[in-house]
């Protein structure tokens, strides 16, 4: 009786596992496919033919295939949802995402990503696309990106060019200067913006007072990075701030970081900081209700906006052996980049 009650079960599990397994491997794409004669298939003594087989071979490919990919859009509700549009049919949802990701990266150090962009900011990106054997998509590289913010005169450009000496290569301006600056745009990377520098409702005291910095809303536990080079002044507990650090940077400039869970190991005075590296992780100490980081920029003990604080005019130039070929790299990619923004604008 017991074996009878077992069989039913067994063959179900077996049966679920098969479905599984169907279920993750990865289909093989079709590379070069031959149309072959019809083939008379019959049996001996036996006329007209029984039936007729038209077979179709299939070659696989073992290698990968790297083509160049143009996709523009125009940002209504966010960054995401407008690269998940775009990229329907060409890239998977993974590489979409991906791709948001590596936009906000080129851009770090011109744009914060969780509040400079607006409805109506319109993006055109010159993508490598690489299909592996297994039929996996991915975006190998962004070889340029356009960037047209409400109200901005002109819009940001980022070129891709390996320079010596570069394992990645780095991302330049149409002048030939390195988007790299001094500073990051935000601490946290590419996060929703809970508050902005000025006056607004205190969320406990509930009454009006001036907020002397950004608050960026993110996940308990999310790092939170140095906006640049600089060595800390302050790392323990400070009133409303709960748990803060201050960071004192060449030009005289302060970075506050405050209502931290807790500090990076190491956080102490005197540490020396680099740039992009984690000083602590998003927290709710202090006046806090819900988990987020307090960001502001302090000059001569003043608090000043970030966002008119960080702004930069940009890194180092092209090295000028490397000038010529940068301007061929640089007329392809804008000219590619023109193209995509005229098919975009006759959409």
């Amino acid at each position: 009786m017991k074996r009878v009650k077992v069989r039913p079960a067994s063959y179900a599990v077996v049966a679920i596992l098969g479905m599984v397994a169907v279920w993750l491997t990865p289909a093989l794409e079709p590379r070069q496919v031959f149309p072959l004669a019809p083939v008379v298939v019959s049996r001996p003594g036996v006329e007209p033919a029984d039936f007729m087989l038209r077979p179709v071979v299939i070659e696989a490919s073992n290698t990968e295939l790297l083509d160049t990919l143009a996709i523009s859009g125009t940002i209504h509700s966010s960054l995401y949802n407008a690269l998940n549009e775009s990229g329907v049919g060409v890239l998977p949802p993974s590489a979409r995402h991906q791709l948001a990701w590596s936009l906000a990266d080129i851009f770090e150090y011109k744009v914060d990503m969780s509040r400079d962009l607006k409805q109506g900011d319109k993006f055109h990106l010159l993508i490598e696309r690489l299909q592996k054997p297994n039929g996996a998509i991915i975006v190998q590289k962004v070889l340029g990106a356009r960037l047209a913010l409400s109200g901005a005169r002109n819009p940001l450009e980022a070129i891709h060019f390996d320079t010596p000496g570069s394992s990645t290569g780095q991302y330049y301006d149409a002048s030939g200067m390195s988007l790299r600056a001094a500073f990051l745009r935000a601490p946290v990377a590419f996060r929703r913006i809970s508050s902005i520098f000025g006056a607004r409702k205190h969320p406990i005291f509930g009454e009006w007072r001036n907020h002397t910095g950004t608050d960026y809303a993110a996940p308990m536990g999310t790092p939170v990075r140095a906006i640049g080079d600089g060595v800390v002044i302050f790392a323990g507990t400070k009133g409303g701030y709960g748990n803060m650090i201050d960071i004192r940077h060449r030009n005289g400039m302060v970075s506050r970081y405050g209502h931290m869970r807790n500090f990076a190991p190491g956080m102490r005075p005197g540490t020396r900081v680099a740039m992009g590296s984690t000083i602590g992780f998003v927290g709710m100490t202090g006046w806090a209700t819900g988990p987020h980081l307090h960001f502001e920029i302090r000059v001569n003990g003043v608090a000043h906006d970030p966002k008119l604080a960080l702004q930069s005019r940009g890194g180092e130039p092209i090295p000028s052996d490397e000038r010529s070929l940068f301007q061929k790299m640089k007329n392809q990619t804008i000219a590619s980049l023109n193209q995509a923004q005229l098919a975009n604008i006759s959409e």
